[in-house]
């Protein structure tokens, strides 16, 4: 089992990469934002998001009125790109996390019987999907020492942030993201 993480290293800036390492619900969170932004401005959003309304608790976040919490992703700067979608998108994964894994976000993984059990609960969850879903599995297993049966299985293949252990690691994975799009949009999506 590894030792215990001081932080995941995917914003650059320590408190925020701390909040991932210590709340299973900010690592959910940050996951949830990592759409169409970059991976350092969707994994400081969960820090922000604490700050903003002093809780990164799920029940708090699910009970907020729908049209505060979007104020609170629109106040400049923007929590998102979209805020409004994302603001929604946020309070569903923390109504999800309150009523059904007792407002524990880490009873996702800890609650899940096996790897493929825990990828069908990842995926349940609003803003994760089927790529976010492996993603997750391969930074609890890689980072935290998760590893239900059958998690390698479940985990990516290909280079994803569960390969990011240092700000050096991100930077890479980054630009050979951006190398695969550019390939993709020259192949026409073919490769």
């Amino acid at each position: 089992m590894p030792e215990p993480l001081a932080a995941l290293p995917f914003t650059g800036g320590p408190e925020a990469d701390a909040l991932l390492a210590s709340s299973p619900l900010a690592l959910l969170v940050g996951f949830a934002l990592d759409q169409q932004v970059t991976v350092q401005k969707a994994f400081s959003g969960p820090l922000e998001l604490l700050r903003r309304t002093g809780s990164l608790d799920a029940a708090t976040i699910a009970a907020m009125d729908p049209t505060e919490l979007e104020t609170v992703f629109r106040a400049p700067p923007a929590l998102h790109r979209f805020p409004g979608m994302m603001a929604g998108r946020v309070r569903e994964l923390c109504s999800a996390v309150a009523s059904e894994y007792g407002n524990d976000a880490s009873m996702v993984w800890r609650g899940a019987k096996d790897a493929r059990d825990l990828r069908a609960r990842l995926k349940a969850l609003p803003g994760i999907g089927e790529a976010k879903s492996a993603t997750i599995i391969g930074v609890l297993g890689r980072r935290f020492g998760v590893r239900p049966a059958g998690w390698e299985a479940e985990a990516p293949k290909e280079p994803t942030l569960a390969d990011v252990d240092t700000a050096e690691a991100l930077a890479a994975y980054q630009a050979g993201k951006r190398g695969r799009k550019a390939d993709a949009r020259a192949t026409g999506g073919r490769r």
